[in-house]
């Protein structure tokens, strides 16, 4: 039985964090026995620590080996606050302690603040007793002192790093401590190796020798970037060379500091008493393992000037004179900087620095991928290739951003513009965090690990010592959340589209000096190259954070214009685009850091009048350059939610069809750039105009209804009729919309009922108009045509049909489609026109009328000049004959195949060539002709902005429109041939089955 006192005990250390209570609570007893430290004092810094029950046996076990060490470390409240610090986080210091019972004494004063480089440095120093370059004692025994000297300081920083309440802080001053602190150990391992190799023997040399051999050692990775980690590899490399050939030649200098770079490597890590440090790894050296050890600085530099890799630059970046020879270490690095900076320009940088980023996690086991804070999807290698990877693209050109550490460079790169501040802000805290949690996972064993644990035990340790979290749980969903975060981040700004450009863009144009920009402007393509400079100077002068990132961008922009059939006009429109959306934080961000919009804005505003024309009075379409699944066109439901949204928001009509104009102008912009960019189909395209018309149609009739007909007269059912390409859905960029109106009195005084129909058409003609981006209702295809009335009551358009309507009424009737108004009134009238269209047996007589207008259209309508050939909805083999020939056929045969009571071309062309109307390869040659009339009509409005049916003769103009179809660069000739050539085997078909 436990009594009750002793249970109350047991209950006090499970709260403190004990997890072996029973065993806790006899160690503290004997703790007290042989210390004499109370059990509360004890439990109180327990408390604290990262494992109450790790820093207990720790202490216990020292206190049994040398019990007055651990009583005068317990009387020192500093001391002893970082003696179970310290042994609470690290079974490494736990050891070190048990084997040196002495160095407790040098806790005192510890936890305060971490030891200076030139302490550091004189300590080590010290330690092997250097006198000018040379330790005392060159044997094992001066080694084993660095190291244990070495952890004695290690202890300083790693107590003031313990000590802190957020940890997460302190990490930079932590991490350059331990860089300065292995800058330290390799100068002392270096003075040992120097005397080791004294003597007069083969394999040592004269004193005099070893002092004239220039030896420097070059840290590379985190230790160049003074952001180490407790337990990591330290990557350098050696230079060496002579400072006196009388008294020691250049060649024998190398043999020395080979023997020189072997033994400072050996005091280090090679085995002893007291374990190894850490593994000095010399690997980035010139050829890596199969290269020299140690290099002169002109055999280094004639390497890199000749063999080297891109990812040794990038290794370069962080280089900095650790130990040895100052001088010589400094002239190795301020050789090899403008290599770095200059590595961006090679043919595939960026895409090979991507690469590799995605081969170190390609081999990561599989079993250690999520748990892998280094090297692992969201992990510290993200963060820090991704700011490699910007500095190196864009510190060709600004040297602000030349900074050897990550978070140094993170504050340069967010400073001058190159990341966004809430990116910058979430990478530096997220890498602050997995380093705080890579520290405390080497710190436990003070071994190299990147690996977070997978016991709950362990997890908990890890959880208190990094404070992030209290429990197993808590510190595994901190970790997955700094990981998806900076996976998020590091896609985004590591495979931007923008870094590729700006690395392959030629030096020269990196910059954009007045004295060489015309001529540059003038030869890449701009026809005012004065203009563009100015337009240049515009967004890019001042000191506001707006004009700095459009000076990072301008130098690619300029050249993604330069690709484009207008650049000139791009650049304007980009300035008055930018200059309309002022101050707005998301624009220039997007385009920095966006996959693909900066390209995809220069591309629609270089080829295309129509979308610049409408950007600039929508300069917040950019936004949807940003997403593709932005530039898709809206369904007909949501498009008819807004519309009616705005009848239900505006009584007024203006006010209404002012938010209805908007909406269709803002439509026609969306699918206007997704036709330029080609996220959208011919087909696409055509359902999609075709939906923005009917819509604006609908919430046009209903605003005029409402404004024009009274409440008496209500039950007057109204409709309009789609007719011509708008009826078979088959619109285009500045296509009319052909259409008919109809009514039904429905009880309203037949007078009466002509009267308000007549009203509505007036109020649609009249509220449509729409002077910029113009939608012209066309009514000319109603019985009669222009003679007509306007509108005719269904029992007049019944009466009108039976009696009178010509042949090619009935061929209008075929894409007669109801798009507006009384839904059972468009029903009557389709019900209607179906027996006129698709009638039991077609007229001879009215087929033979229906050809001679097709001819005396040919002859007639063609405006004058105009080359017929080059007509592309008039012209031999074009979009008339094609439809021409289509229709008759359905005269003759809708009646039989079902298929053919469409209104599509496309539809009623394939049915008639599945029921054997025609055979397929003419179906195939008069497709072909009507689809590329048909992108070809679109592609001239929206390379100019002015609709025109005629395919321009001018080249450029053809480049332009060969562009937005997709054709490469330069292929006005192409465009034209494949025209030409499509619409002369589409004619012949035409005439052999129109004609006869």
């Amino acid at each position: 039985m436990i009594s009750g006192d002793r249970s109350m005990s047991l209950t006090a250390l499970a709260r403190t964090g004990f997890s072996r209570l029973a065993e806790a609570d006899a160690m503290l007893d004997e703790l007290e026995r042989l210390v004499g430290t109370g059990r509360n004092e004890a439990t109180a810094l327990a408390q604290r620590v990262a494992s109450p029950d790790h820093a207990l046996s720790a202490i216990v076990q020292v206190a049994r080996r040398d019990p007055d060490a651990v009583r005068a470390a317990a009387a020192d409240a500093g001391a002893w606050r970082a003696l179970w610090d310290l042994t609470g986080a690290s079974d490494g210091f736990a050891e070190f302690y048990l084997r040196h019972p002495d160095e407790l004494a040098h806790l005192s004063g510890a936890g305060l603040t971490v030891p200076d480089e030139q302490t550091m440095r004189a300590e080590l120093l010290a330690a092997v007793r250097d006198v000018d370059g040379f330790a005392e004692d060159g044997t094992d025994a001066a080694w084993v002192a660095l190291r244990i000297r070495y952890r004695r300081l290690l202890a300083r920083i790693a107590a003031f790093d313990l000590g802190q309440p957020e940890p997460a802080d302190v990490v930079p001053i932590v991490a350059s401590a331990l860089a300065d602190l292995a800058g330290a150990a390799l100068e002392a391992s270096l003075s040992v190796a120097r005397t080791r190799i004294l003597g007069t023997g083969p394999a040592a040399f004269p004193r005099a020798q070893v002092a004239a051999t220039r030896f420097a050692i070059i840290a590379m990775g985190k230790a160049g970037a003074r952001e180490l980690n407790y337990v990591s590899d330290v990557d350098v490399i050696f230079i060496g060379g002579t400072a006196d050939e009388d008294t020691v030649s250049e060649a024998r200098a190398l043999d020395i500091a080979t023997r020189l770079a072997v033994q400072t490597m050996r005091g280090i890590s090679g085995p002893e008493i007291e374990p190894p440090l850490w593994e000095v790894d010399p690997n980035l050296r010139p050829e890596g393992k199969q290269g020299a050890l140690v290099r002169s600085l002109g055999s280094h530099l004639q390497y890199y000037d000749r063999w080297a890799k891109s990812w040794e630059f990038q290794a370069l970046l962080k280089a900095r004179a650790i130990a040895g020879d100052a001088a010589l270490g400094e002239e190795y690095v301020a050789a090899v900087q403008p290599l770095v900076w200059h590595s961006a320009g090679r043919e595939n940088f960026v895409e090979g620095v991507q690469r590799m980023r995605e081969r170190v996690t390609d081999n990561i086991p599989a079993a250690e991928v999520n748990r892998q804070l280094k090297l692992g999807p969201g992990g510290i290698r993200d963060v820090e290739f991704t700011v490699q990877l910007l500095q190196l693209v864009h510190g060709l050109t600004d040297e602000r951003i030349r900074q050897r550490g990550t978070l140094d460079a993170l504050d340069a790169l967010v400073a001058e513009g190159y990341i966004g501040r809430t990116e910058a802000e979430a990478f530096g805290r997220d890498y602050r965090l997995l380093r705080l949690l890579e520290h405390r996972l080497q710190l436990r064993g003070l071994r190299r690990t990147a690996l977070l644990p997978e016991k709950d035990d362990d997890l908990r340790i890890l959880a208190r010592a990094s404070r992030l979290a209290d429990t197993a749980a808590g510190v595994q969903a901190a970790w997955e959340a700094i990981k998806r975060e900076v996976r998020d981040i590091h896609v985004r700004l590591f495979y931007r589209p923008l870094l590729s450009a700006v690395a392959a863009l030629p030096e020269g144009e990196r910059t954009l000096s007045t004295a060489q920009a015309r001529d540059r402007l003038a030869a890449i393509g701009f026809r005012d190259p004065a203009g563009a400079l100015r337009h240049i100077a515009a967004l890019t002068t001042g000191l506001s954070r707006k004009a700095t990132i459009q000076r990072h961008l301008m130098p690619i922009m300029i050249r993604w214009f330069a690709d484009g059939v207008d650049p000139d006009y791009g650049l304007l429109v980009f300035r008055r685009i930018s200059e309309r959306l002022g101050n707005t934080p998301w624009f220039l961000r997007m385009l920095r850091d966006s996959a693909g919009a900066a390209e995809s804005l220069t591309r629609v505003l270089s080829g295309s009048r129509y979308i610049g024309e409408l950007m600039e009075w929508i300069p917040e379409s950019v936004a949807w350059l940003d997403d593709d699944a932005l530039l898709r066109p809206r369904t007909g439901v949501a498009l008819q939610e807004e519309a009616r949204a705005i009848q239900t928001r505006w009584a007024d009509i203006d006010d209404a069809m002012r938010s209805v104009r908007a909406l269709r102008r803002r439509e026609m912009l969306r699918v206007a750039m997704a036709a330029v960019l080609e996220v959208v189909s011919l087909e696409e395209l055509a359902d999609a105009l075709t939906t923005i018309t009917e819509v604006t149609i609908q919430a046009t009739l209903r605003a005029v209804r409402r404004a024009v007909v009274p409440p008496e007269d209500d039950d007057l059912d109204f409709s309009v009729i789609a007719m011509g390409r708008f009826g078979g859905r088959e619109i285009g960029f500045g296509s009319d919309a052909d259409v008919m109106y109809v009514y039904r009195a429905n009880g309203v005084d037949p007078q009466r009922a002509s009267q308000l129909a007549l009203k509505i058409v007036a109020g649609l003609r009249e509220h449509s108009e729409d002077h910029r981006l113009p939608l012209e209702l066309d009514a000319e295809l109603r019985p009669e045509g222009r003679s007509g009335p306007l509108a005719r009551s269904l029992e007049a358009y019944a009466e009108y049909y039976r009696r009178w309507s010509l042949s090619w009424e009935a061929q209008a009737l075929l894409r007669a489609q109801g798009v507006a108004g009384s839904v059972k009134l468009i029903d009557a009238f389709l019900a209607l026109a179906d027996e006129v269209r698709y009638p039991v047996k077609a007229d001879a007589n009215g087929l033979r009328e229906i050809k001679r207008i097709k001819a005396r259209v040919e002859n007639e309508r063609l405006p004058q000049g105009a080359d017929p050939a080059r007509h592309l909805k008039l012209g031999p083999g074009s979009i008339s004959d094609v439809e021409w020939l289509v229709q008759i056929l359905q005269l003759q045969h809708a009646r039989a195949v079902p298929g053919m009571r469409t209104t599509s071309t496309l539809g009623a062309l394939s049915a008639a060539v599945d029921a054997g109307v025609i055979p397929p390869e003419a179906g195939e040659r008069l497709a072909a002709a009507w689809h590329l009339a048909s992108r070809l009509r679109s592609a001239n409005t929206l390379l100019s902005g002015q609709t025109s049916d005629v395919l321009p003769a001018d080249r450029a103009k053809l480049d332009g429109i060969g562009r937005i179809l997709e054709y490469p660069p330069r292929s006005a000739t192409r465009v034209e041939e494949d025209y030409l050539g499509a619409t002369r085997r589409s004619r012949r078909v035409f005439e052999k089955l129109f004609y006869g």
